[in-house]
């Protein structure tokens, strides 16, 4: 069973918006931080960014900040990613992780993909120039 599924992927073009959500797919629990990573053909998996459990906090990479904005509505358990200004290097397979651990639920915003221990299958966003 895949603990999280993201929606609003897709093929836009280089300066255009998309806005990706993430929400639990079925099972019920309290996500704490929050992340988006993604995944370009031949390259290793990386973070793009992290939100704490109150939403107060979050945490981008060099390469989206200013451009990307994480945000969450944990009366719905989701997280989203609004991405402006794309890019064509921007595109990849998105993909949403919660930390779920209860003893870290009030922990910082994260970019180590290992503190990460749910994940979704990930959505396909293409920047075209």
């Amino acid at each position: 069973q895949v603990p999280l599924v993201e929606s609003g992927g897709g093929l836009v073009q280089a300066g255009g918006s998309l806005r990706l959500s993430c929400a639990p797919s079925g099972r019920t629990f309290t996500g704490g931080r929050m992340g988006w990573f993604r995944q370009a053909p031949g390259k290793e998996r990386e973070f793009v960014a992290s939100i704490n459990w109150r939403g107060d906090r979050t945490y981008y990479a060099d390469s989206v900040k200013g451009r990307f904005t994480i945000s969450r509505d944990n009366a719905k358990n989701t997280v989203s990613l609004q991405m402006n200004s794309l890019k064509p290097e921007d595109t990849a397979v998105y993909y949403c992780a919660a930390d779920s651990r209860k003893e870290f639920l009030y922990s910082a915003p994260a970019s180590d993909i290992g503190v990460y221990d749910y994940w979704g299958q990930g959505t396909q966003v293409t920047v075209s120039s």
